[in-house]
């Protein structure tokens, strides 16, 4: 399954309770728009680092890798892409 579908199942199976009816943007801010607030990122980068086998560090917790879909497929590109 793409990177994008996972993170989006994700989103709405544990922060919308498997309801598709409130559809949301790649570029909508996970914040802003109240989908996820801030003990949510903490669930999102566990399911994140389990899900793609990779380490976020601290300085990696910011919005520009994880406030919307699109930012955190690319953060998760990025890294994967160092990793191999």
């Amino acid at each position: 399954m793409e990177c994008k579908q996972q993170i989006r199942d994700f989103i709405i199976e544990n922060f919308l309770f498997g309801s598709s009816d409130a559809p949301f943007g790649d570029d909508e801010s996970f914040l802003e728009s109240g989908i996820i607030d801030s003990t949510g990122i903490l669930e999102l980068v566990s399911f994140v680092e389990e899900r793609f086998d990779i380490e976020v560090k601290d300085e990696e917790l910011i919005p520009d890798n994880f406030d919307s879909v699109g930012k955190l497929v690319g953060y998760i590109n990025n890294k994967m892409n160092k990793i191999h």
